[in-house]
């Protein structure tokens, strides 16, 4: 059984494909989503310990709605992107630890699992 499970929001394939292996060799399983739709359906059906972001999606979207569940939730996440710099007020405040596109998809998940060390750290 995988030790943690992680929900990944790419809307790139290639890239989503990449941090999908990556999260299972290092043990994990993983929820792949490509939109704001799929993402929440994965955590409404599934248990998800930590999230990996990228903030802009095709069309309109963007991770801000399912980052503010993962908030509410209280699971940890990080924001993988290329494009937070052009991003707007709201996504700049979500304080979310931020990763910049490109990044070794190992280099992500690795991030991504040490964010949920550290809030299980806090927590206990």
């Amino acid at each position: 059984m995988p030790e943690h499970s992680i929900l990944l929001l790419e809307d790139e394939p290639l890239i989503l494909m990449d941090l999908e292996f990556a999260a299972e060799d290092q043990g994990c399983r993983a929820f792949c989503a490509s939109g704001v739709d799929a993402a929440m359906r994965h955590l409404n059906d599934n248990r998800i310990d930590v999230a990996v972001l990228d903030v802009t999606l095709k069309g309109q979207e963007n991770c801000v709605p399912v980052a503010k569940e993962l908030d509410r939730r209280g699971i940890p996440y990080l924001l993988h992107s290329g494009d937070l710099n052009r991003a707007d007020e709201t996504v700049r405040n979500l304080g979310a630890k931020h990763l910049p596109k490109p990044a070794d998809s190992d280099v992500v998940i690795e991030t991504a699992l040490g964010i949920l060390r550290e809030k299980a750290t806090a927590d206990s």
